[in-house]
């Protein structure tokens, strides 16, 4: 039976929108990421390989390294004007950004200016994108029921993902037929226009606007409610659990592009095919994910994954040091990015244990921060990293990374234990 089967007409509607414009947006998001490997040497200067993998990894880093700032602006837009007002402004600015990109000179044709524009660009996208899947996410976690919620709130997950094979689809059908690349970007821009309008057919969450009511109604002598308070440890739960996916994501596409482009020859569009199909199994791992979280609580599968992304990190720098085939390390990143830790499907879980005014601004902020920490750590420790202990230089990253994902479970299954405990004894009590 469909997840969506038993969902009323309204929230089905709110479902696909939110859908249709987070799958539009992440295509933009990711359209750069993918054709960085052709678009880095266009809009930055020719230099030496070490310099180029800097290049590299300011361009990526650019992307997350301000999403904190984005997080604080669209985190108080959400948690005080609505969450809708929030996911149409973001797709908005995606459109704007992607026509710019789309008509922006090359580094041949303007000098610096060119690699300065771009980078603004991705960085107001990476703001946007800051405001984009949290907040469908909040949206829907308002919206649905349980037990319908975990896997519903995880669809958004599987169209950014979609979104993003799309995204390589893309980039992969322009590099091999040679077509000019802004094509790509002047088809991202379109897409963004399309999510932007359909997006303003949504209503404001009723969890919100009561949750406003009652603010304004109740009398306050001093300060905040209780329920106005983040509890820390589940903040830096929270924080923990979206450290992970990062380092997968950027080992996976970008140090495995580098890799290829630099140990095996592969040409722009052949490292774009490949990670095509990585993306492929990323996509198919969340649709996975998200069904079994019909049947199987979501912290649970969260300690599967867990599991296999140790063992694999455990084992990365043993097969780097090995690798000899583009083939076999076209399987390593395959099963990186199936294991990849992330919230993903137990995001519900983790949104409801904020305060409802405060849940916007929270959730995207912490996420930004792990993001932008991570995106630093990955771009540019990993390069002095790898230079000076070789790959088993991973392990700095990757360990600490696995302990902190364990505890953040842990902390989240204890909530979720107290919670089953007090609906007992009201039940009892009643």
């Amino acid at each position: 039976m469909s997840i969506f089967s038993s969902l009323s007409s309204q929230q089905k509607e709110a479902v696909g929108l939110l859908q249709i414009g987070t799958f539009l947006e992440y295509f933009d998001l990711m359209l750069y990421v993918h054709m960085a490997v052709l678009l880095n040497e266009l809009f930055f200067p020719k230099t030496d390989p070490h310099t180029a993998s800097l290049i590299a990894a300011l361009a990526f880093c650019s992307t997350y390294v301000l999403r904190p700032f984005g997080a604080l602006l669209f985190g108080w837009i959400g948690d005080n004007i609505g969450r809708k007002p929030t996911v149409v402004i973001t797709t908005i600015m995606m459109a704007l950004s992607c026509i710019i990109m789309a008509n922006l000179p090359t580094y041949a044709q303007i000098g610096i200016s060119a690699a300065w524009i771009v980078t603004f660009c991705r960085i107001t996208q990476g703001l946007s994108a800051m405001g984009e899947v949290i907040g469908a996410e909040i949206y829907l976690t308002e919206v649905i029921p349980l037990p319908q919620r975990y896997p519903v709130v995880s669809c958004i997950r599987i169209v950014d993902d979609l979104g993003s094979v799309l995204a390589i689809a893309v980039a992969s059908l322009v590099t091999i037929a040679g077509m000019n690349w802004r094509v790509a970007f002047w088809i991202g821009a379109c897409i963004a226009v399309v999510g932007s309008l359909a997006r303003t057919r949504l209503r404001e969450t009723a969890e919100f606007v009561n949750a406003k009511i009652r603010r304004k109604n109740a009398t306050k002598k001093a300060g905040l409610d209780e329920q106005d308070k983040v509890n820390p440890k589940t903040a830096m739960a929270y924080f923990l659990m979206h450290c992970g996916y990062p380092i997968f994501f950027f080992f996976s596409f970008v140090f495995c592009s580098s890799m290829l482009k630099n140990k095996f020859g592969y040409t722009a569009d052949q490292i774009i095919h490949q990670n095509l199909i990585v993306a492929v199994v990323g996509l198919v791992s969340d649709v996975v994910y998200t069904m079994l979280s019909k049947f199987i609580f979501p912290l649970k599968i969260l300690t599967f994954k867990l599991f296999g992304a140790s063992v694999l990190s455990l084992l990365l720098p043993f097969f780097l040091n090995t690798v000899d085939n583009p083939i076999h390390l076209l399987i390593m990143q395959s099963f990186i990015i199936f294991f990849a830790l992330g919230g993903m499907p137990a995001s519900a879980v983790f949104l409801v244990n904020f305060p409802i005014l405060k849940r916007f601004t929270s959730a995207t902020l912490l996420y930004a921060v792990a993001y932008a920490c991570m995106s630093i750590i990955n771009s540019f420790g990993l390069i002095y990293l790898v230079e000076f202990f070789g790959n088993y230089g991973f392990y700095v990253i990757t360990i600490p990374t696995c302990i902190g994902f364990y505890w953040a479970i842990k902390h989240f299954e204890k909530l979720e234990k107290a919670k089953v405990s007090n609906m007992t004894v009201s039940t009892l009590a009643a």
